[in-house]
């Protein structure tokens, strides 16, 4: 399609390793469906999104989480530990989110690689719904590591940083060890053409966005000087359009029944 040739240019892939799909959410249900059996393990994230749970529920998968750990300003993936997990459990797959929902937390490059490399023949999903929201974040490619790493699929969204979330349009950048789950993903009527027409005119407008990248991280600058002012609370810095907060265990019920009245 002229979407999937698009998105081929733009990550310097070939074409028959972009797979479309109606959202992250599609492709992640796909790819636990196709390639986790009922008993298998999933390795996940500690603090993540529900749906990476439900949908391993949903094959009769068996969840197991690697720590986030909670540092003063950021939550940090614990590499070793998840390394560690490949000779406890055998997984049949692995889910990365960079940044992940809720910390907000991006894996550092050199930290992905090792993880790559330990996990170079078991298929790793890289969820990057969130990519793209900050400054510069057009030198922060990794579709290309499919390359290196054929079991890899990194997942992009029109979602959020183009903020077309009821459009559902997300896609998939595969490994060639992968061209099974590709096949199995194939829409033979084709994909959505509005959706399609949408995700171009996006993509046409690199500038545009670029400058809510900008304005999303004056955003983000602008939650950490206001609430580091008050004592007690902790907010931890994030790569995503939502920020972590975390505040004094007596002011948390009171906020909220405020917030409800609102």
């Amino acid at each position: 399609s002229d979407l999937s040739r698009r998105l081929a240019d733009v990550h310097g892939v070939a074409e028959r390793r972009i797979i479309l799909g109606y959202g992250c959410e599609d492709i992640l249900k796909g790819v636990v469906h196709h390639c986790l059996g009922a008993g298998e393990t999933i390795l996940i994230p500690s603090a993540s999104w529900w749906y990476y749970n439900a949908i391993a529920d949903e094959v009769g998968g068996v969840t197991v989480q690697y720590p986030l750990v909670e540092h003063e300003h950021r939550y940090v993936l614990d590499v070793d530990r998840l390394i560690a997990l490949r000779e406890e459990h055998d997984p049949g797959l692995v889910l990365i989110a960079s940044p992940n929902n809720p910390t907000g937390n991006v894996l550092p490059r050199e930290d992905l690689l090792r993880v790559l490399e330990a996990y170079a023949d078991v298929p790793v999903v890289l969820d990057q719904a969130y990519f793209g929201l900050t400054a510069g974040h057009e030198e922060d490619e990794l579709a290309h590591l499919t390359e290196s790493f054929p079991h890899l699929l990194v997942l992009r969204t029109f979602s959020k940083l183009y903020a077309l979330a009821g459009v559902r349009i997300g896609y998939g950048i595969t490994g060639y060890r992968l061209d099974g789950f590709r096949q199995y993903c194939l829409r033979n009527l084709g994909y959505n053409r509005l959706s399609e027409r949408i995700a171009l005119a996006a993509l046409d407008d690199p500038a545009y966005y670029r400058d809510v990248a900008r304005r999303m991280e004056a955003d983000r600058q602008a939650f950490y000087r206001f609430f580091r002012a008050f004592e007690g609370c902790r907010i931890f810095e994030s790569a995503a359009n939502f920020v972590l907060v975390k505040f004094p265990p007596g002011v948390a019920p009171a906020l909220k029944e405020a917030l409800d009245r609102r």
